[in-house]
């Protein structure tokens, strides 16, 4: 096969050409840090690229895989880590000054997992400093740059993963999501991007924004592939008292069951009211693919949405400023300008009364979802209200007026994360303007099967996922 082919195939595609020696673990990972090399610089994806110990797991991947001992789906596969996942000997800086020179003894929980199943660690990947915030502006290491047109943000926090999926420059890559950080960059970049329920994953080894907001998840080329990093990065971690001490099922068993019979939900007055045009018709458009699959739509009105902004952010500050408070006082002057701190300081004087009323709404939004999950299976909204602002732009025009970048982008990704429902985001078109749009299906507590399902079914019956940007 021809090594300029290697770097569009997804793990679905290249993982049976490993395992019958098509392509050898050495080629492909060879191939993918030639393409970081000339092209990774366009984006700024990584922070730091692990060329010569990727070589060496590649080369023992590769006697593996000649001895007759695969390991499956993910044996001899480049993978790149948000760079807030502990790598045992290689820096794990949260693209901060702070971390600029923190090298970790042991591998995240997650990194190990992904390492037992045969991938390669080939770099750490760029992402807004200390994931607080969304645009991928703000990282020591400069701002990631969106591959369909390198004047725009890639969204963020997970920026330089959806960056480096999207741009080839990796086959799938891991995330984190506070508010919307695996799913706003995957909908900005045009790849899947998927938060599974709280708890599904380990956060061990993960640098934190929001302990009790966090989810770590993949970021793939394809729902499939989706389905394959999750398989392996979820379990219950006796170091990580959030984890779910559930079984991890085979999440590609039930993928092409298709979705008749489902019940999907939809809100017109949340998801189609102050969106930018183009992101509303094209959600529209899969809505209606979606059911002519055979699924049943129904319009429903989502609780408390208002609330759980408010909720949420007073959470998320109210956890950073406490993970914050020794580098705020010891030293504030190594952030950023204009980043992480100028949000951390003021959250130090947050009451615990309001941290407290915050938690109670949580409950109750928990609990109206919870029985709203009696009824539908899923709900469906935009990922984002917008598509990829320009680098510095503040507020966009959409139908209606004008918002924020800001509320753009997490207007319909905050609340999933206070919920704490798997919730995917997968490519359903694009703007007159030629950049990404996502549809974002959200489940029940551990139902990511039929996230997993509905999301398959939709990227079957569309192209959008097989478009690619140039570099």
């Amino acid at each position: 096969m021809a090594n300029l082919e290697l770097h569009r195939l997804t793990i679905e595609e290249l993982g049976p050409l490993l395992r019958n020696k098509t392509v050898s673990p050495t080629e492909v990972t060879g191939h993918f840090l030639e393409r970081i090399a000339t092209l990774g610089e366009h984006t700024n994806a990584y922070i730091t690229v692990m060329a010569e110990a990727a070589m060496a797991e590649a080369r023992a991947r590769e006697a593996e895989i000649l001895a007759g001992e695969y390991r499956g789906p993910l044996h001899g596969i480049p993978v790149a880590l948000k760079d807030l996942y502990d790598t045992a000997g290689v820096r794990t800086t949260a693209a901060s000054k702070i971390f600029a020179d923190r090298v970790p003894e042991q591998d995240a929980t997650t990194v190990r997992l992904l390492r037992e199943a045969g991938a390669i660690i080939i770099g750490k990947t760029n992402l807004h400093e200390w994931a607080f915030g969304v645009t991928n502006e703000r990282s020591y290491f400069g701002p990631t740059r969106n591959p369909w047109d390198l004047d725009r943000i890639t969204g963020g926090s997970s920026g330089g993963s959806g960056a480096a999926v999207a741009a080839d420059l990796c086959v799938a890559a891991t995330g984190s999501d506070t508010g919307g950080s695996i799913r706003i960059p995957s909908a900005l970049c045009g790849t899947v991007g998927l938060k599974p329920t709280f708890g599904r994953i380990s956060c061990t080894g993960l640098v934190p924004l929001a302990w009790s907001l966090d989810h770590p998840g993949p970021m793939t080329k394809s729902v499939y592939d989706a389905a394959v990093m999750l398989g392996v990065m979820a379990g219950w971690d006796p170091k990580d008292p959030a984890t779910l001490n559930a079984p991890v099922p085979d999440y590609r068993a039930t993928l092409r069951s298709g979705v008749q019979g489902l019940r999907i939900a939809v809100d017109p007055d949340c998801a189609f009211s102050e969106v930018d045009e183009d992101v509303g018709a094209a959600v529209k458009q899969a809505v209606t693919v979606l059911e002519g699959l055979g699924a049943e739509v129904v319009e429903v009105a989502l609780p408390r949405i208002d609330e759980a902004r408010d909720a949420a952010l007073t959470i998320l500050i109210s956890d950073a400023a406490a993970y914050h408070e020794q580098f705020l006082t010891t030293r504030p002057e190594d952030y950023e300008p204009g980043g992480a701190r100028t949000r951390l300081e003021p959250a130090r004087s947050i009451r615990a009364v309001d941290y407290a009323r915050a938690e109670r709404t949580r409950q109750w939004i928990q609990r109206d979802f919870a029985s709203l999950f009696e009824q539908v299976d899923l709900f469906a909204t935009p990922t984002t209200a917008i598509p990829a602002p320009r680098l510095g732009q503040a507020d966009t025009a959409i139908s209606g007026g004008i918002i924020s970048v800001l509320a753009g982008l997490t207007r319909f990704t905050r609340l999933f994360n206070l919920v704490g429902s798997p919730a995917i985001s997968v490519p359903c078109g694009f703007s007159r303007d030629g950049l990404p749009i996502g549809l974002q299906l959200i489940g029940a507590h551990l139902r990511e099967a039929i996230v997993l399902r509905a999301a398959y079914a939709y990227e079957s019956a569309t192209d959008w996922h097989r478009r690619s940007p140039s570099l």
